[in-house]
Parts: C-alpha cells; sequence; structure tokens
C-alpha cells in the first residue's frame, strides 16, 4: 500500500529527527562522554558572545565552578542558591524545570576560587549524583526526586581540606569512584550506584604533611581490554586501584621532593589517560610525568614504567605542568594551560611520544582554572574573566578567535547536540551557530 504524501513527509520527519538524536552526543559528566574532554560534535561556533551566536542565557543563583551536564533535552548543574546547595534541571531551551536542595553550607574559598558547589554532577541517563563540598552527595531521578542521599563527613570522618573539598565523583559503570584526600583521614571509595552503598573503602595513606595530604584532583578511570583500574591523585602520590577491592597496582612517587619538600604541594589539576599512557600533571613547579599503565609496586623518577618526565621548572625555566587545568590530549599531542607567572596564562604543546616541547605561548594575562576541551576540530581554552581563546590545534600556535563573554567561569565547557555550554558565575550561556 502506498503511503500518502502527508503519512511520507510524517515517517521521513520522525526517521531524521531519530537519527539526529542518534548521533547527537550527551555531556554525561564533567570532562565529557570519554572522560578525556574531546567532543565528536560539529558545526559549533568559533566565534560567539553575549551578542553572537548565544542561543540563550540563563541567570544563575550563585556563583560555582561545576561544569553543566546534559541527556537528551535536560541539563544539570549544581549551585549554591543562599545557604542552599542544590541541583538544578533545565530543559534545553533554557527552562528551569526543577530544583532540589541537597544540603546547605554558604561559604567561598580563596575569596573567588571556588564554594561548596564546586564539584560537578553526573549521570547515567536515568538519575543525576550530585556531591557537595560539605558532604552531601544525593542522588536524583529525573523529576528532581531524591533516590537516597547521605553525609560523606559523616560516614567517613569531619574534612580537614585548607582550600575546601572540590572533588567530582567519577560514574563509571554501575558505581560511582570518591577519593576524599585531607589532613584528617585518607579514603578511595566505590559506591553502589543504585543504593548510595559502599561497594569497598580503603585507606589512601601518604608520608606527606601539611597540604602534601591534601588533595582537589577527581579520580579517572584507565582501561582497555580486559584491564581497567581507577587512578588517584593527590597527597603526593598517583595510585592505580584494582576496581574488585580497592587495592593498589602501583603508586607513583617522586613527585613532591623530599630533599626539597614543599609542604603547600596541592594537586588541583587531574590525570588524563589514554589507553598507552597516563599523563600525571602535577603543581606549582612540579614535574610532569607520562607513565606507562602496565606499571607495579612503588615507582620512582627513572623507572621503566615512566615514558618520560618533564622535571619541574623554576628560575628562567619555565613550568610545564598545569596547575589546575587538565592535560589535553589530540593527534600525538599534549596541550598544558597554566599560569606562567602570577596571573599570566601559557599554553604549553608537547609531543605525546617522547615529552618535547613543541612550543610554549603567553597567553591572556589571566588565571586558567577549565580544562581545555577539543571539538570541531578545535580547542576551546577559557580564562578565568571570561575571554574564551579557541586555537587551532597543530604544531604550530595559532589563534582562530578570542571571545569575550563578560562573566567569570571557572568551570570547564560542556558540549551536546551542537552548542557549547559555559557557566559563568553570573549565568549560565547556550552558543551555536547562528544561536539556534
Amino acid at each position: 500500500m502506498k503511503l500518502r504524501a502527508f503519512d511520507w513527509c510524517l515517517t521521513t520527519s520522525i526517521l531524521l529527527a531519530s537519527t539526529a538524536s542518534a548521533l547527537a552526543e550527551n555531556w554525561p559528566q564533567w570532562r565529557g562522554p570519554s572522560g578525556n574532554s574531546i567532543s565528536s560534535e560539529t558545526k559549533l561556533p568559533t566565534e560567539f558572545g553575549p551578542s553572537k551566536n548565544l542561543a540563550w542565557k540563563v541567570a544563575l543563583p550563585g556563583m560555582g565552578g561545576s561544569t553543566p551536564i546534559i541527556w537528551d533535552q535536560r541539563l544539570f548543574l549544581t549551585a549554591q542558591d543562599g545557604d542552599d546547595l542544590v541541583v538544578l534541571c533545565f530543559d534545553l531551551t533554557g527552562k528551569q524545570l526543577w530544583k532540589t536542595k541537597v544540603g546547605g553550607g554558604k561559604k567561598n574559598f580563596r575569596k573567588d576560587e571556588g564554594n561548596q558547589a564546586s564539584p560537578s554532577p553526573c549521570t547515567d541517563g536515568k538519575h543525576v549524583f550530585a556531591f557537595f563540598g560539605t558532604g552531601d552527595f544525593a542522588c536524583c531521578d529525573f523529576e528532581g526526586r531524591v533516590v537516597w542521599n547521605f553525609n560523606a563527613q559523616d560516614r567517613y570522618g569531619k574534612f580537614d581540606i585548607l582550600h575546601g573539598m572540590h572533588v567530582t565523583p567519577l560514574l563509571d559503570g554501575d558505581r560511582l569512584y570518591l577519593s576524599l584526600l585531607h589532613a584528617a583521614s585518607a579514603w578511595v571509595v566505590a559506591l553502589d550506584k543504585a543504593t548510595g552503598k559502599d561497594v569497598w573503602k580503603v585507606a589512601r595513606p601518604t608520608d606527606g604533611n601539611f597540604e602534601g595530604t591534601h588533595s582537589y584532583a577527581s579520580p579517572t578511570m584507565y582501561r582497555k581490554g580486559d584491564t581497567a583500574y581507577v587512578v588517584v591523585h593527590g597527597a603526593d602520590y598517583t595510585t592505580a586501584h584494582n576496581l574488585k577491592d580497592g587495592s593498589e597496582f602501583w603508586r607513583l612517587g617522586d613527585l613532591n621532593s623530599k630533599t626539597k619538600y614543599d609542604s603547600t604541594f596541592r594537586m588541583v589539576a587531574s590525570p588524563t589517560v589514554t589507553s598507552d599512557l597516563i599523563l600525571i600533571p602535577t603543581c606549582k613547579s612540579g614535574p610532569f610525568v607520562a607513565l606507562k599503565p602496565d606499571g607495579k609496586g612503588v615507582i620512582k623518577a627513572g623507572s621503566p614504567f615512566e615514558q618520560w618526565r618533564i622535571p619541574g621548572g623554576g628560575g628562567d625555566v619555565p613550568n610545564r605542568t598545569p596547575d589546575v587545568p587538565c592535560p589535553l590530549i589530540h593527534d600525538g599531542l599534549v596541550y598544558l594551560v597554566r599560569e606562567y607567572a602570577r596571573d599570566t596564562g601559557a599554553l604549553f604543546c608537547v609531543d605525546l611520544k617522547t615529552g618535547k616541547e613543541v612550543y610554549h605561548q603567553k597567553l591572556p594575562p589571566v588565571r586558567y582554572r577549565a580544562t581545555p576541551v577539543l571539538a570541531d576540530g578545535k580547542i576551546y581554552l577559557v580564562a578565568r574573566d571570561g575571554v574564551v581563546t579557541v586555537i587551532q590545534p597543530g604544531r604550530e600556535f595559532k589563534i582562530l578567535a578570542t571571545n569575550k563573554m563578560g562573566d567569570e567561569i571557572a568551570a570547564s565547557p560542556a558540549i551536546s547536540q551542537g552548542r557549547i555550554y559555559l557557566r559563568g558565575y553570573q549565568a549560565l550561556y547556550a552558543l551555536s551557530e547562528g544561536g539556534k
């Protein structure tokens, strides 16, 4: 039987919509679908701002450094709303659908660097998981109803960390992984995402002192074939943990020199993994290490398990390790964003296999807190003052555009369904070609 013209058009429209939906990419957690800050989305704007390629803008109740997450037609974000710590849900027109209070506690850290809503949420497409600096941890369904919640300080002990707990949980399969490293105690925890109950909990010891016992870095998953483990970073070491029971496979040391120990050496940037290398930043004038993933036991500088190690800077030698943004890897190159000197940005590009510098270039003279994101053949570098520098990846430094958002931004970009989402201190921005 032949379809009438209307039926044919309707059927075609449904098929096209389904195909577009299938091709559209969600951004389910802080560093994107693959945990490497890379998106497969295309047709993204190079130039944008408050009056160009802006699809919509919505005011937020308070500042924050958490990245928005997107699943199909919903966007989720954590925020500090007065004294409340909340999860917000928007549709992709910018309309707020619901707001759920998870905890309370109004506090800023280092004046304007962050607050209790700095950790980013994550989603499996059915539930949203949100952790806050107070230790409040909740699972909400897509209608904003709380499925489970608990306070990590009640369960694992009071936090003793100088600049607040900003760790983002890692969602992988049926589990959530959380690393809580601070002066009072240090735990790595695996949770059942359905119930919030511990699957396992292991101590993560360190011989560091003062800020050398703290970590602001988030856990990362390594997976290749049948091999998988959680990478935990901070408190002077990087460790790999067995998914079955949390036991350590390996421990990388010599990150904070014991002969010239820096008691203010606190890790913020998280490692970035590939199937063949794990790139481990430190902070300040510390080293930057490319580690082979098959390590065992205690690994020291010069170990055969290290592919290469860039020593720390100081004096006339520039510091190459990023202090806050995570490393970005693309096409055999590593991009490292950091402060060249105080409040002066710099981008270092090094060869992935050798660690040799390809170039380094000064950026606008401001702080950089957001992790760079690559999409549509472009790298987006977001500065703290809301200036987004778009560069072309490759062995030569080339700026494609410099965009001023007019808002302070500490959060990393999220990219989904043809849009770039930027979370500022004042507002949430959706950016797309033509403002669609």
